[in-house]
């Protein structure tokens, strides 16, 4: 038997997609450094000051919705662009034809190089299962449903809070905790009884300001410290790790 090291009033469980299920957040941290470099060599020439992949990803963009990751980072160089329409073409300076651009690029990676699930979450999402917890996912992501069938996992969830579903409902995104709410609200699930799983520092921010029951924080680029400053009760390198034998 298999035993979940998560508190015992939990009932429900709250997935991120990149970088907690699946292999994705380099492939979409390189598309962010291809396109805000290229943009900011047609600003500011060669000298430009590069796109960092992991401190100003992490930072800036890392579980934001796409548009407000643009704005965000942009806003770190005291950089100020229209928002432009939602449809821009991806060549224009805008924040949607920055952020169109950036999903078009990661929709090529992904096509070149595949989507892998962790082993070690699938694990934990079927033993979560079994032991008779719900499960969702939330992602910021456009192509979440997308990246779950790709990766062959989107049967382990019973419901998906994803960037579509956020744009209909107009909930906004992490940092803020609307995604997650609207995910435990559809599992009939209080917030306190539900555990959240996040490898960005924005989706602790969210999960500290739902209260939710316990907020998980995946370590996979070495910032354990921050995901805890942010509002991790428990930080793991693998979910895996929340894992016991029970036999």
């Amino acid at each position: 038997m298999t035993k979940l090291c998560l508190p015992d009033a939990i009932r429900a469980c709250l997935f991120d997609l990149d970088g907690v299920l699946t292999r994705t957040a380099v492939v979409h941290a390189a598309a962010w450094k291809q396109m805000f470099d290229e943009f900011l060599r047609r600003r500011d020439g060669p000298s430009f000051r590069p796109f960092d992949a992991v401190r100003d990803y992490d930072e800036y963009v890392d579980g934001r919705p796409r548009a407000d990751g643009v704005r965000t980072f942009l806003a770190s160089r005291g950089i100020d662009l229209p928002d432009g329409d939602p449809d821009a073409p991806p060549d224009e300076d805008t924040v949607h034809g920055l952020g169109n651009r950036k999903n078009i690029l990661v929709l090529e990676k992904i096509r070149k190089e595949g989507v892998e699930a962790y082993p070690g979450s699938v694990r934990f999402v079927t033993a979560a299962r079994a032991a008779g917890l719900r499960t969702a996912v939330v992602s910021s992501s456009a192509n979440c449903r997308d990246v779950l069938i790709a990766a062959g996992i989107e049967s382990l969830f019973e419901v998906r809070i994803d960037g579509v579903v956020a744009a209909e409902r107009k909930l906004p995104g992490k940092p803020h905790p609307d995604t997650f709410l609207e995910a435990a609200r559809e599992l009939d699930t209080a917030p306190e009884a539900a555990a959240v799983f996040e490898d960005a520092l924005a989706g602790m921010e969210a999960g500290r300001a739902g209260h939710f029951g316990h907020v998980v924080g995946v370590d996979r680029v070495g910032q354990a410290d921050a995901l805890r400053a942010h509002g991790a009760d428990t930080v793991v390198k693998d979910l895996a790790e929340l894992l016991e034998d029970d036999s």
